[in-house]
This record gives structure tokens, C-alpha cells and sequence, in this order.
């Protein structure tokens, strides 16, 4: 059985280790990072330590094996990041150096600490919460992604929420499968350019 249930301080190591092995676009990003808290520094551990009231996880009978975490403001919550977390992670890992095309794995996600890379204004505008969201793959088929989905977007509605957002890897197959059949919306101009990097989905609320 798989319970969802809010997020506890102490999940944040399991966390941490869901953000590495989803990390490469759904699949294990292990042997791309010599350090492996790198993922979840950005993409996961903040929303947990600074946001935990809009955190949730799945827990099966070994543990936690997945997550959604989000914030109804983006940008209330940018402004958080670079007053309460990003300074301390920025102090540990130097800026990298030199060119980066040649950068490996981690140097890319500790540039990021350093220059995060922001989402759109005029998506951020019309769809102002976003959400991240991960699972390993003993929960996949299950239906535990869209019972998480469906608790997170059900609380942001009784915050009066009015819109979310999210962003998936374009080699995420299954990932933009799965937004786009739970109600979001794949966007494009003039909300954002097409990318290389991101594909945009939006959900009214």
C-alpha cells in the first residue's frame, strides 16, 4: 500500500536520492554526478525546507519513493530562494570557470545555483504556482503520479490558486505524456519561445 501523505524534515535525505535517480529526464542521473545532492539542491530540497506546507510524498512499505513540491507564488518564492538558499549553497560550491561547453554534469548545476535559470515572465504572469514532481519506478503505472498531482492542485484550489506551471524535459517521453493527460497544456508563443531545453505546460485552476 502507498500512502500520500505531507512531507516530514526527515524525508529529505530520500528525496534527495528520488531527485538523482529521475534526474536525467526521468531516468538515473547517478553516473552523470560526482556529487549527488547537486539535482535535488535546485529542484527539490528547497521546496521541502522553505515550502513544506505545499510538499507532499508517496511512502510505500520501503520508504518514500516519490514527490510533488511546488509554490503558489514563483516569484515570492524566487525572492525567497536568493535570501535564504541559494547564498550558503553558493558559499560551498565556486562559480565554475572557463567555457562552458566544456563543463561535465556538475558543473552545469552549480552554475545553476549560481545564475538560476527563471521561467518566463509572461508565463509566470498567467500561471503564476508551479510544481515539480517525481517518482521512482517501483510507483510508475499506479496511478500514485496523478494521486499526488490531484492533492497538491486540490489544496491550491482551496488557497484560491488560480493557475500552475510546470516544466518537463523534451526527451521526458513519458513525463509530457502524462501532463498532457491530466489536464495541462502544452504552451508556446506568446506566453514562451520554443525551446531546446523545456517544454512549458500550464493548467488553469
Amino acid at each position: 500500500m502507498t500512502d500520500i501523505r505531507a512531507v516530514r524534515p526527515d524525508d529529505i535525505e530520500q528525496i534527495y536520492a528520488i531527485s538523482l535517480v529521475t534526474g536525467d529526464a526521468g531516468k538515473d542521473a547517478t553516473a552523470l554526478h560526482r556529487d549527488g545532492k547537486l539535482i535535488g539542491h535546485i529542484y527539490s530540497a528547497p521546496y521541502v525546507m522553505l515550502s513544506p506546507s505545499t510538499a507532499f510524498v508517496a511512502e510505500d512499505a520501503d520508504g518514500v519513493a516519490g514527490y510533488i513540491v511546488g509554490v503558489y507564488d514563483t516569484r515570492a518564492f524566487q525572492a525567497q530562494l536568493e535570501r535564504d538558499w541559494w547564498p550558503r549553497l553558493r558559499e560551498t560550491y565556486p562559480d565554475p570557470q572557463g567555457d562552458p561547453d566544456l563543463w561535465d554534469a556538475d558543473q552545469k548545476r552549480i552554475a545553476a545555483i549560481h545564475h538560476p535559470s527563471l521561467p518566463p515572465a509572461a508565463l509566470v504572469d498567467a500561471y503564476p504556482a508551479h510544481i515539480h514532481m517525481n517518482l521512482l519506478s517501483r510507483l510508475r503505472g499506479q496511478g500514485i503520479g496523478t494521486k499526488l498531482l490531484d492533492v497538491w492542485l486540490s489544496q491550491a484550489r482551496r488557497a484560491d490558486v488560480k493557475a500552475v506551471h510546470l516544466g518537463a524535459s523534451p526527451t521526458n517521453a513519458d513525463g509530457i505524456g502524462f501532463w498532457g493527460s491530466r489536464g495541462f497544456t502544452r504552451l508556446g508563443p506568446p506566453l514562451v519561445e520554443a525551446s531546446e531545453r523545456t517544454v512549458w505546460f500550464g493548467q488553469a485552476l
